[in-house]
């Protein structure tokens, strides 16, 4: 491809709405432009990488033994009214109704239309396992869009279902597509780690996270490889601290402490260090408001909160009102001693003693506060995410937390759509039961900007080999000038392509500088450079966009090293 025909346009500055560095690197490098919130057109050279990650999907797919279809990107109401999650899913889900005033939505995910593709073609066991994909555009009306096409509304997803007749097979058909996505991430070039996750609005059983690892990510994962251990910070589980609380040191005191909301604020008022204090949060519950204990240093983790009994889900925070109601004093004093109402505490604080709690009195707190003495000592229950250091549930590592971009997600969803929809087969014995479903998606577009996260510099992208959008840029300098010099650069650029080498040729007539500067910015793998000098020496200047200098190779030995790169 000749740049000049190419109708690539890329910017030395970057944009002002541009957050994250992949939305700021494919704006500049010309990947996409933005039309509207959230809404971007795949300009020519982002294409050609959205295209090799789909490529490398469908063949795996393929591989796999899933089977292609298409399915409408627009949905009727009716199926999503059967599975409840015409209302359920909420905002998210962008509305319409045709001329005869019937409503649609235009499909974030295909749980619905795939069921009944189901229930209307399957009838038989014999017919099992079977597993459909698509890859296809979805829209979710995300209330802020943000970090250019890592949370955008329009996006590329391959989304696959597979259906069984029983656990087992389910059991199998999990496993086929964990393979296969592990295969789809290795060769495409990512460091990334498989972790136990929630299933969120999806819903059913098990489900795992594919991450691309990135500084930038939006997820934390823990991680212990000693005890081949990795999970999505929500859901990885904390035990029972062990060991038993130290001897209380210090009486029981009522301190005052105007003013002071939070948990920084107390601790630089008393010279403590978070550890020692107790946090007291009050949550709706199903009969009433329910208040949850951790450590001043931990954080609340709001799936596990929710699964607590009789707090209600999705968990709430009570209003100021509530709290005044329940505490008798007003929000950021509230303490566990004396509260009227169910109180669960998390493990961590079982082995803490001489603590700080709010006193449930205006601008008071209470210091030296120990269980046993003062309050009963609580059985403990799971309320936080794990933190740097914890142990693993296993028990045999301790637990890093590194972050993550979700760039792929497998989920075992069991019935929970096939049995409100009606979806069943006759088994062996002429039963009818109910199909066993699992759904298995990929972000398309997500993966291109989590690869250039991984994988940059100060100068631009640096693409893994499969989803650059060319494999070698040609850049001859002041070819305008010379004719000698034009004739090797044209027959060197076919030579290349008859190798079978995707070749961007810069025959722009520009300095070198702009042209080495925009191939950086672009990633492309390989940099040849030819000129009149390295024509009489019969070599070729080589760089690879990871290395920091150039070398003068002999054309031949340049030329072999191209050609083994795209055999590897």
């Amino acid at each position: 491809m000749r740049f000049t025909r190419f109708g690539l346009s890329t910017l030395r500055d970057t944009p002002a709405e541009a957050e994250i560095v992949s939305h700021q690197l494919m704006l500049r490098a010309g990947l996409i432009r933005r039309l509207s919130s959230g809404l971007f057109t795949w300009m020519p050279l982002g294409l050609r990488v959205l295209r090799k990650v789909e490529a490398i999907v469908r063949e795996e797919m393929d591989r796999a033994g899933a089977l292609e279809v298409l399915m409408p990107a627009v949905q009727p109401a009716e199926l999503w009214q059967e599975t409840g999650r015409w209302e359920k899913y909420g905002n998210l889900l962008l509305r319409m109704q045709d001329r005869h005033q019937r409503d649609y939505c235009f499909g974030p995910t295909h749980e619905e239309v795939i069921t009944d593709i189901a229930r209307r073609e399957l009838r038989s066991y014999k017919q099992l396992p079977v597993n459909f994909y698509q890859i296809q555009t979805k829209f979710r009306d995300e209330i802020r869009p943000r970090f250019g096409v890592m949370r955008a509304r329009e996006f590329t997803m391959k989304d696959a279902y597979s259906f069984d007749v029983d656990q087992a097979g389910l059991e199998q058909s999990y496993q086929v597509m964990h393979a296969a996505y592990t295969a789809i991430f290795e060769r495409l070039g990512l460091k990334f780690r498989v972790v136990d996750a929630d299933s969120g609005e999806i819903g059913g059983n098990r489900s795992q996270e594919f991450h691309v690892l990135a500084d930038s990510g939006e997820d934390a994962i823990a991680w212990c490889d000693e005890d081949n251990f990795a999970s999505n910070v929500e859901t990885a589980a904390t035990t029972a601290a062990d060991g038993e609380a130290l001897a209380p040191e210090l009486e029981l005191e009522k301190v005052s402490t105007p003013n002071t909301k939070t948990i920084e604020e107390l601790t630089t008022l008393l010279s403590l260090k978070p550890e020692q204090t107790l946090k007291t949060l009050i949550v709706e519950g199903d009969e009433q408001p329910v208040a949850l204990v951790l450590r001043g240093d931990h954080e609340l983790n709001a799936i596990k909160a929710a699964k607590i009994p009789g707090v209600a889900s999705p968990l709430t925070m009570s209003d100021p009102a509530t709290i005044v109601r329940v505490t008798g004093c007003k929000p950021g004093f509230a303490g566990p001693i004396g509260l009227k109402i169910p109180v669960f505490y998390d493990h961590a604080t079982k082995v803490m003693s001489d603590f700080v709690c709010g006193a449930n009195e205006a601008d008071m707190h209470l210091t030296g506060v120990n269980f046993g003495r003062d309050i009963d000592t609580p059985k403990t229950v799971d309320l936080r995410n794990v933190v740097e250091g914890d142990s693993t549930p296993g028990g045999k590592g301790t637990l890093s937390i590194a972050r993550g971009i979700e760039v792929g997600h497998i989920f075992q969803l069991g019935t929970s759509y096939s049995e409100a929809m009606n979806a069943t087969i006759q088994d062996q014995d002429g039963n009818d039961v109910t199909l066993l479903m699992g759904c298995y998606g990929i972000g398309i577009t997500r993966i291109v900007g989590a690869a250039i996260e991984q994988n940059n510099d100060e100068r631009g992208i640096i693409w893994p080999e499969p989803l650059a959008p060319f494999d070698v840029v040609l850049i001859p300098i002041n070819m305008h000038r010379s004719d000698t010099l034009r004739e090797a650069a044209e027959a060197l650029y076919a030579e290349l392509a008859e190798l079978g080498l995707d070749v961007l040729f810069d025959d722009r007539d520009a300095r070198p500088g702009v042209k080495f500067a925009d191939a950086e910015l672009i990633g492309i793998p390989h940099r040849l450079v030819i000129s009149d000098r390295g024509l009489e020496a019969g070599e070729l200047e080589y760089r690879h966009r990871r290395d920091d200098d150039s070398r003068m190779m002999k054309r031949e030995d340049a030329l072999n090293l191209l050609k083994e790169s795209s055999l590897s």
